[in-house]
């Protein structure tokens, strides 16, 4: 093995031009491979991002007539105590109950969220988007979205009239702690954040919440999990809902550019495969001579085609080092050159580094495979008639 090892390489070497070429072509499909490949999955980690990275991927609601999920805590805890908690990165009951802003001249319609801020946090990032103020600290303190402060030109540390129908009767004077400015515009315009226990006074449902919000670790397991925990919980009271019910149209997005992608790289590995298989049986009828000058010195016909699944081995290897090198760099081309207006990447840079290895791997392979051809046909070579024929 060590000599067919020896002697391809020296095939190669004698032939510089035609391994180059063989190693252009394997390096331009790789590259390309890894290009498309790491940026669709940009693309779409980008768009999971915006998406749902910054809401609740797992919801869990109430399946009552009015529309609550009775002690949220107990269910919130038997969750935490299950099998499927390591899956789960953020769970928090959430009150949700649509709301009046009473002013002076005008009352403000608004939809008020009641939570645990430092769990909720982890789920909507919001001690990253606030552009002032603090997170509230206890009891009868808000934030407010940013299109919502400019229009009514309230600002931090401001008290607002709070009415939440139909208990019109009895407003509440809550006081504005900071101003936040999440990634989706509804938000900003009509949410008002409140502690948790605030709100359940508010509307005088102690003990109570609307829905149960979570994050998980792989959002693309939403549907699994949902099933998994609503058999689990065996509570009729609660249905749950995920992402992927909800965003069908995104998903069925996604499952396109995948498969539109996964089409393209067999595509240009099939190519390249069939370029090096065609070389290198070209390769055999070059080399037939000295090939069949080994067959009379003894080498077997088994190490004889070695020699060029050998070849295919190094070219592969050189090609899709190479290829990895260059498609990663693509990448960091695009995304420093492609930008928005404010500077931005249009597709964030992404490495997947498990998918560059099997693009690698892949290459390597096919290149194997491809040599196996010609290789063959050197293992049947006749040294007799090669010689005496030239």
């Amino acid at each position: 093995m060590r000599l067919a090892m020896k002697i391809a390489w020296r095939f190669l070497k004698s032939s510089r031009s035609q391994s180059l070429l063989i190693i252009a072509g394997i390096m331009i499909g790789v590259s390309v491979q890894i290009f498309i490949g790491l940026l669709i999955q940009g693309l779409q980690n980008n768009l999971i991002n915006e998406t749902i990275g910054n809401s609740s991927q797992l919801t869990i609601r109430s399946n009552r007539t009015d529309n609550v999920i009775i002690d949220p805590e107990t269910v919130v805890e038997k969750i935490k105590n299950s099998e499927y908690s390591n899956e789960i990165t953020a769970i928090v009951p959430v009150v949700e109950a649509p709301g009046i802003i009473r002013l002076e001249k005008r009352d403000y319609s608004t939809f008020i969220r009641g939570f645990d801020f430092k769990e909720a946090d982890k789920i909507y990032g919001l001690t990253q988007s606030m552009i002032d103020g603090d997170l509230p600290a206890g009891q009868n303190e808000v934030l407010i979205g940013s299109e919502m402060a400019e229009e009514l030109s309230i600002k931090k540390g401001d008290e607002l009239t709070v009415i939440i129908p139909p208990n019109v009767l009895f407003p509440k004077k809550v006081m504005v702690s900071g101003i936040f400015k999440l990634g989706f515009g509804s938000a900003n315009r009509s949410w008002i954040l409140s502690d948790l226990k605030t709100l359940q006074l508010l509307t005088n449902k102690p003990n109570t919440s609307t829905v149960i919000e979570m994050q998980i670790k792989n959002p693309f397991d939403a549907d699994i999990l949902s099933t998994a925990l609503y058999e689990y919980l065996e509570n009729e009271e609660i249905k749950m809902s995920d992402w992927k019910v909800e965003n069908a149209d995104l998903l069925s997005a996604l499952n396109g550019q995948s498969i539109s992608s996964i089409m393209i790289q067999v595509f240009v590995m099939v190519s390249v495969a069939l370029a090096i298989a065609s070389v290198l049986a070209i390769s055999v009828m070059q080399k037939s001579k000295q090939l069949g000058i080994l067959k009379a010195m003894g080498i077997k016909d088994i190490m004889a085609g070695q020699i060029f699944v050998f070849e295919g081995l190094i070219l592969g290897l050189f090609g899709a080092f190479s290829g990895a090198v260059l498609g990663v760099g693509l990448i960091w081309l695009f995304t420093t050159f492609a930008v928005n207006p404010d500077g931005t990447a249009v597709v964030p840079v992404y490495i997947n580094y498990g998918f560059i290895l099997i693009s690698m791997v892949i290459a390597v392979t096919s290149a194997v495979v491809s040599a196996t051809i010609p290789g063959r046909k050197s293992a049947g070579l006749n040294p007799i008639e090669v010689i005496k024929n030239g």
